[in-house]
């Protein structure tokens, strides 16, 4: 008879939020052998028969493509995606430009947030030892009694739920967060900007066929705003008008029909014959806000952590609002790998100190990358700009890599070193451009001895 000891069970788990980063985490977790508990306020958005209110298509890159692996889940998502390798950028003749997001081959994926949720809920239910229950708002947290109080939001029923560790991934207007605030000390910031956003749909062609170019995301800068459109797998194209709230042109000035239809046929001309749904879309769907929120600290003691835009949330403009989150799930299953399950509150304090300076530098990434498509990508001496980097990049691998390529294609480089990295070649490029008119001035000796000079000085 064998007795040796049983091998305890593992400790139970709850999430609070069934989201994208709130499923990824559960599968990294009941990898581990813990049962886990996922609660969401909102509906299951398999059965809800209709897609979310806000729907940006979501730019999933290597950052994710890591997260995703780590639970051997790649090949699933790549079903529900589509690669865009550069950016297409359409001026208000129609004319078109084109900047490869990084070397050949390289390619950032149109994923529907929708479509992507509705996948990783499927594979972590699918998983022995995972729960999921929708529509229970989490009304109180006692943060000391490590305790929940839930309310069923369609039966109004109101019940504790203990936990011995939670985590809050419940989004940027998260309940978990909320209690956290409520803490001494607890620092929270949160920064709007002026401008909304509002999906629209580029229809699909005969037989589904895409009528934009399928493998790229389309820009239209316009200097105070701009839209931008990403490839579903229907053919469609979701487009988002980035815009001001108020203002001679703005979301509020655009009041009737008549006055959308003119101000889409003068300064998107090319794609106003793609949109025939444009006057209803625009008044039927809701204006969403950006903001990007901070906040300190993300745990508390061993017992909760939050992840995800709980978090961080950022504004959409670098595509790495998912990734980051994503991210967070890689980073805390490292930790718990190298510190053991022994040691949460190790496991907590390690995970916010590496991940705050990080999150906070892509906060900075995304709103700087707003400028950038809003008012530098249609400028001729921006894109001469970019073409040298990419050449000073191959003639010098190992010393130079754009920023873009440390933040999206460069997941061992953490953003906040990304960021200090771009800001020094920018310098660079600051003190190099004046030498530089056209293409082949990068040849002449001169400033090939003043490229050397600044890379030997870096």
């Amino acid at each position: 008879m064998d007795s040796s000891p049983a091998t305890p069970a593992a400790e139970p788990l709850v999430i609070m939020g069934a989201g994208l980063v709130g499923t990824l985490l559960a599968l990294y977790l009941t990898r581990r052998g813990h049962p886990v508990h996922l609660y969401e306020r909102l509906p299951d958005p398999r059965k809800a028969g209709l897609r979310e209110a806000r729907s940006i298509n979501l730019a999933l890159s290597d950052r994710g493509w890591r997260g995703l692996a780590g639970v051997g889940i790649t090949d699933d998502i790549r079903k529900v995606g589509i690669p865009m390798y550069r950016r297409v950028m359409h001026d208000q003749r129609g004319q078109l430009t084109y900047q490869p997001y990084g070397q050949e081959g390289q390619a950032i994926f149109s994923v529907s947030r929708d479509s992507l949720n509705r996948t990783l809920l499927n594979l972590a239910e699918a998983k022995p030892n995972v729960e999921i229950t929708f529509g229970q708002k989490l009304t109180q947290l006692d943060l000391p009694g490590r305790r929940l109080h839930l309310r069923d939001v369609a039966s109004a029923r109101e019940y504790d739920v203990p936990y011995q560790r939670l985590f809050g991934v419940d989004g940027a207007w998260s309940a978990v967060r909320g209690a956290l605030q409520r803490l001494d000390r607890a620092d929270y910031s949160q920064q709007y900007l002026e401008y909304g956003y509002k999906e629209l749909t580029i229809a699909a062609g005969p037989g589904g066929a895409w009528q934009l170019e399928k493998n790229a995301l389309h820009i239209w800068p316009r200097g105070n705003y701009l839209m931008i459109a990403l490839p579903n797998l229907d053919g469609s194209f979701n487009a988002t008008l980035f815009f001001p709230y108020e203002g001679p042109l703005s979301f509020e000035s655009l009041r009737t029909p008549e006055e959308v239809e003119r101000f889409f046929g003068d300064v998107f001309p090319d794609v106003v014959p793609l949109m025939p749904e444009l006057d209803t879309e625009f008044f039927d769907h809701p204006t969403g806000s950006l903001v990007t929120i901070r906040c300190w600290p993300w745990s508390y003691q061993d017992s909760v952590l939050l992840l995800g835009d709980a978090a961080h949330a950022i504004v959409p403009f670098y595509g790495q609002g998912m990734n980051a989150g994503f991210e967070d799930c890689t980073v805390l299953d490292r930790l718990l790998d190298e510190l053991g399950e022994d040691n949460w509150g190790q496991v907590l304090d390690q995970f916010e100190r590496l991940r705050k300076p990080n999150t906070d530098a892509m906060a900075e990434l995304a709103l700087y990358n707003f400028v950038e498509m809003r008012d530098h990508v249609a400028d001729p001496r921006f894109l001469l700009q970019k073409r040298i980097e990419s050449k000073i990049a191959a003639q010098f691998p190992g010393q130079w890599l754009p920023l873009y390529s440390r933040v999206t294609f460069s997941p061992d480089t953490p953003y906040a070193e990304a960021w200090a990295a771009g800001q020094h070649q920018e310098a660079i490029m600051q003190r190099l451009m004046p030498h530089i008119q056209e293409e082949t001035d990068y040849e002449k000796p001169e400033v090939q001895a003043l490229v050397e000079q600044e890379l030997a000085s870096k």
